[in-house]
């Protein structure tokens, strides 16, 4: 396996290369378009290979690249059951989102820019998801940071999109920084940076487990966890194989990853366990109720994606190791092409809004039917994908007798159908609310939407059985239970938008809701509390006393120095005004003062 791993991370940085320094500058696009195809599709194949070949944990290869005495830090291939399937699953979809992007960016004369950050990110996650030590996991966690920076302000003539990359970057920055110094109070105290010698680390000392709330600041940060989950959202600003892949499997996934990476650690040195249950199951059930009200579809989505990591994340917290993994697994594959059908349909009626949709069964049958699938599949109706890994989520939350996060994650389960086919219903069916007479399907962006229903639908099955007997015992009325929220969830979505009598332009007017239902339709106000934090506590307050604090401390004791300096050189200058009779009154006057010194010694 060693002597080909490494391909999986070279040639998507092959293409970044290329098409950054040679297509780029040519816009040479359909170039670019090809060239990320195949290096895409040698990265996915060499991927697969080593999921086949798999057999037993550890580092495939690994170079020295900095020594430090006993710390030497090396550039490591680490393989284990979760870094292979996140390597194939990474591959998997860049190579689908390249196919999906020619026909998506065809008309963007920016399109091999495009390729080149497109290739730069999937080499960033791989990269990460292959480390075996923090510090390298570090470097290409800022690696994804900065990429995904770069293509959700990609059309950087948009103020929107400029403020959503400057925010995702800010944001998730603030939580690296803790990120960073966990890294090396853990390091200092470890006296290694090395996952598997962290992961057996038996001490429990205070400062080890603050260290371990540090490092889980990072995931919290960049997996988008309440309060800091602002930034998901807003980066829809960028284009959509982007939205796709950075909420599908890769960027957001990075902080559940970290903490199924270190799992061992978080449950053995600090609270960051019960941190995550708690944290998990709040931003899931949080996200879960604006996306109920939301008009934008891809902020639907982004919305669900928040609330589909927090089931992840709270299934890390109440130890479902397995679960989590798995629902990371069959999540990445329905997200995804969901992503990839709102970009068709975005650029079949040339809007976001659910307003100017309807009606779109028959023109688009191949996204029509790929995306009842992941309805489906997300929903977690049987025997679709969602259904098993969120069957074995909520199965974890049981066993280990967290009841209120269990009932948190199957309330949010029938929210998850409800929104879900909400946004179903009012894309495709009923009467057009606009005029879209030009909408039909592209066939490079319906060809990996189709391809990717088929794992939507039976990859959990599956998954499942591969996982039998590893996972915690069954309760013959919990996959009941969760089937039964998802049905009534599509039942009130359907009574409400899709059945013969239903008022559907009343039911998307905001307006004229009730309070509550406005509060959410705005998110809560945290985007107008955050602005507000940022522009009043931020640059008026910290900013502004900084500013003074400079001016009248920093600027007036330079001035006072400067000033004290003009005067000792006036008196200077008044000495040294060259007349020859002013130097001998010195000079004597100095001989004298001398000689009385030297005699009174």
């Amino acid at each position: 396996m060693n002597n080909y791993s490494w391909l999986i991370l070279l040639f998507p940085l092959l293409s970044f290369l290329i098409n950054g320094t040679i297509f780029s500058p040519l816009n040479r696009k359909k170039l670019a378009g090809y060239t990320s195809i195949f290096m895409a599709f040698l990265s996915m194949a060499f991927a697969v290979l080593l999921a086949l070949e798999y057999s037993t944990p550890g580092v495939l290869w690994s170079w020295e690249w900095l020594p430090l005495g006993a710390m030497t830090l090396k550039i490591s291939f680490y393989c284990d059951p979760i870094s292979v399937m996140m390597l194939v699953v990474i591959s998997v979809v860049a190579f689908f989102v390249n196919i999906y992007s020619v026909g998506y960016m065809k008309d963007d004369p920016s399109a091999a820019r495009f390729f080149a950050l497109l290739s730069l990110f999937a080499f960033s996650m791989l990269g990460l998801v292959a480390a075996a030590n923090a510090i390298q996991m570090y470097i290409f966690w800022e690696l994804v940071g900065v990429s995904s920076y770069l293509l959700i302000g990609f059309w950087y003539h948009k103020p929107s999109a400029v403020s959503a990359s400057k925010q995702a970057f800010i944001l998730t920055r603030f939580a690296d920084s803790f990120f960073l110094l966990g890294i090396i109070l853990t390091g200092a105290m470890l006296g290694t940076y090395d996952f598997l010698e962290w992961n057996d680390a038996a001490s429990h000392g205070q400062w080890l487990a603050v260290a371990s709330v540090f490092i889980f600041m990072g995931a919290w940060g960049k997996s988008a966890m309440f309060p800091l989950h602002i930034w998901l959202p807003n980066a829809m600003e960028g284009p959509t194989p982007v939205s796709s892949i950075i909420h599908s499997a890769t960027m957001v996934v990075a902080g559940v990853y970290l903490t199924a990476r270190l799992f061992p650690f978080f449950g053995s040195v600090g609270p960051v366990l019960e941190v995550a249950a708690f944290i998990g199951a709040f931003t899931a059930l949080f996200a879960a109720i604006i996306a109920c009200t939301q008009k934008d579809i891809k902020r639907i989505l982004a919305y669900s994606t928040l609330s589909q990591l927090g089931y992840m994340m709270f299934a890390l917290g109440v130890g479902g190791y397995i679960a989590s993994m798995f629902h990371v697994f069959t999540h990445a594959f329905f997200k995804c092409m969901l992503f990839l059908i709102a970009g068709a349909v975005i650029h079949a009626v040339h809007s976001n809004s659910l307003d100017a949709m309807g009606g779109l069964r028959k023109k688009m049958p191949f996204a029509y039917f790929s995306c009842l699938i992941g309805c489906l599949a997300i929903a977690g109706i049987p025997p679709f994908s969602g259904f098993w890994s969120k069957d074995e989520i909520l199965l974890s939350a049981w066993a280990a007798g967290n009841y209120g996060v269990f009932f948190a994650g199957l309330l949010t389960g029938g929210l998850t159908a409800f929104y879900m086919f909400r946004m179903f219903f009012l894309t495709f069916h009923g009467k057009q609310r606009c005029e879209h007479v030009a909408a039909h399907e592209d066939p490079w962006m319906t060809v990996p939407i189709v391809i990717l229903a088929i794992p939507a639908a039976c990859a959990g099955y599956i998954g499942h059985c591969i996982l039998s007997g590893l996972t915690a015992q069954h309760v013959e009325w919990l996959p009941i239970a969760a089937s039964l929220m998802g049905i009534l969830g599509v039942a009130v979505a359907w009574f409400l938008y899709a059945r013969k009598n239903a008022d559907v332009n009343r039911a998307l007017e905001s307006d004229i809701r009730s309070p509550w239902y406005r509060i959410i339709y705005h998110k809560f106000y945290f985007d107008e509390m955050y602005y507000s934090i940022t522009r009043n506590f931020l640059i008026k307050g910290v900013a502004g006393f900084l500013k003074a604090f400079d001016h009248y401390v920093i600027d007036a004791f330079g001035d006072f120095i400067a000033g004290v300096l003009q005067w000792l050189g006036r008196g200077v200058r008044l000495a040294q005004n060259g007349s020859f009779a002013v130097y001998a009154a010195l000079f004597v006057t100095g001989v004298v003062f001398g000689m009385l010194l030297l005699a009174g010694i």
